[in-house]
């Protein structure tokens, strides 16, 4: 019988050893050369499907995935520019009457405006994007229709300032020049180039369920613009002719007299007391002590949704205002500072700081229903409105953010999201850069205060 070599215990030793090291070593050199994993909860991963000529695409509401901004950044960086031609879109040519082209002008300043925030780069990209929708045919073919598209809905409107409350705000003068200006050269002739024939946009801290379908095709700031996939992205595909005529649009009454004449004209402002109606004298004045705050009893004719774009009349241009008010009149008070039972029965409050970018209404939600909790005062708050907002906070700079403390001087809920969405408005966090500029901001009085610098957070705030 033949015995075993001592030697062969060792050999079979080692290469059990040999086997452990290399079912440790290589899932860790897996895992370490992995490529970064963006987390996909309740993602809907849509298929790449390209709508074919005779089936005209769909125009869907806006709504996103549950990704953090920069989750979101890393996805869409993730995805690359189409490498087709991107030809410039054929300039449009505007016919109809004088209302019409009135009516036409200001739904494109606003666009533009509110989903641009002032800046003429931004403001270019936005009304071309327009344009090529009134030429598409899976849009309505006049320019405040696709503006206003999904505007009598909360949510589901295809340019959120229309139907999220951002159009009550308050909007300068020479801001609006210049959105007409821009709107009025888009609407004879000029072209931006950049984005072809682009229909729709985001920003690159989120990311619309539509994007995984389209083509990506230039990107603007921060902002990415798609076309269609397939025959419905080509020039060939826009050739839906202009109507000619723009319906009236309430909501722009305040800011244009086009609409604000049609709305008269039409019994659409007779309903309730409409702020953007009130001359100068019917106003609610200013406090004598204190002629940035505003002690305010309420009209009964006029609509809960009325109250900011009353507000934001009341207090002009100042670059700081509080604006307080009762539906009252025996619990209004003549002055400050306001009892903690007056604060519990304020019916409405509004506080504007253009130094820091912050504008917020707030109402009694047992007085006033609202759709968002986050709309609703803070019943338990006992504080007074006499001092000025503290000086020390911080500015969260992701979407969704606003500013923390300073919220604190309002008996109300902190500042809350006012997010940009898939074809968005532009009032966008300051660590990112936005598609507009930096915001004409008006100097605080002096005399009120001198706050520091905001510090900026980088932590999403979701």
């Amino acid at each position: 019988m033949t015995q075993p070599s001592p030697t062969q215990p060792r050999w079979i030793g080692a290469i059990l050893l040999l086997l452990a090291a290399l079912a440790i070593l290589v899932p860790v050199l897996i895992v370490s050369r992995a490529p970064d994993v963006i987390p996909t909860a309740r993602r809907v991963v849509r298929p790449q499907r390209v709508v074919p000529p005779a089936e005209l695409p769909p125009v869907e509401p806006i709504a996103f995935q549950d990704l953090a901004p920069t989750d979101a950044r890393a996805f869409n960086a993730s995805i690359p520019f189409s490498t087709a031609p991107n030809p410039a879109a054929r300039p449009f040519a505007f016919f109809g009457d004088e209302a019409n082209r009135a009516r036409a002008l200001d739904c494109l300043a606003a666009a533009v405006l509110y989903e641009a925030g002032d800046d003429p780069t931004g403001e270019r990209a936005v009304a071309q994007v327009v344009l090529n929708r009134v030429r598409h045919p899976a849009f309505p073919n006049s320019v405040c229709a696709v503006v206003f598209q999904g505007a009598e809905r909360r949510t589901g409107c295809q340019f959120t300032f229309t139907c999220d409350g951002a159009i009550l705000r308050a909007v300068r003068p020479e801001a609006w020049g210049r959105a007409r200006a821009i709107a009025r050269a888009a609407l004879t002739g000029q072209v931006d180039r950049r984005v072809g024939h682009a229909t729709h946009y985001h920003t690159d801290w989120v990311v619309p369920y539509w994007s995984s379908s389209l083509d990506k095709i230039t990107e603007v700031h921060t902002h990415l613009f798609f076309r269609w996939t397939g025959w419905w992205g080509t020039p060939g595909a826009f050739r839906d002719r202009y109507t000619g005529t723009e319906p009236v649009v309430p909501q722009l009454a305040r800011l244009s007299e086009a609409h604000r004449s049609g709305a008269e004209a039409a019994g659409l402002l007779t309903a309730t007391l409409d702020p953007a109606l009130l001359g100068d004298a019917a106003l609610p004045k200013e406090l004598a002590a204190d002629t940035n705050t505003f002690l305010v009893t309420l009209d009964q004719r006029q609509a809960a949704e009325t109250f900011p774009a009353l507000a934001a009349r009341a207090c002009g241009e100042r670059p700081y205002c509080k604006f307080m008010a009762w539906t009252s009149k025996a619990a209004t008070p003549a002055a400050l500072p306001v009892t903690p039972v007056q604060q519990r029965a304020m019916s409405f409050s509004y506080l504007r700081d253009q130094a820091f970018g912050f504008e917020k209404a707030l109402w009694n939600c047992q007085e006033f229903k609202r759709p968002e909790p986050t709309q609703c005062m803070k019943a338990q708050l006992s504080i007074t409105m006499a001092a000025p907002p503290p000086t020390s906070f911080s500015y969260d700079a992701t979407p969704g953010s606003a500013l923390k403390g300073i919220a604190a001087a309002l008996p109300t809920a902190p500042a809350e999201p006012d997010p940009l969405t898939g074809v968005r408005r532009r009032s966008d966090p300051a660590a990112a850069v936005p598609m507009s500029g930096p915001a004409e901001v008006t100097p605080a009085d002096p005399a009120r205060r001198t706050p520091p610098p905001p510090t900026v957070s980088t932590v999403p705030k979701e």
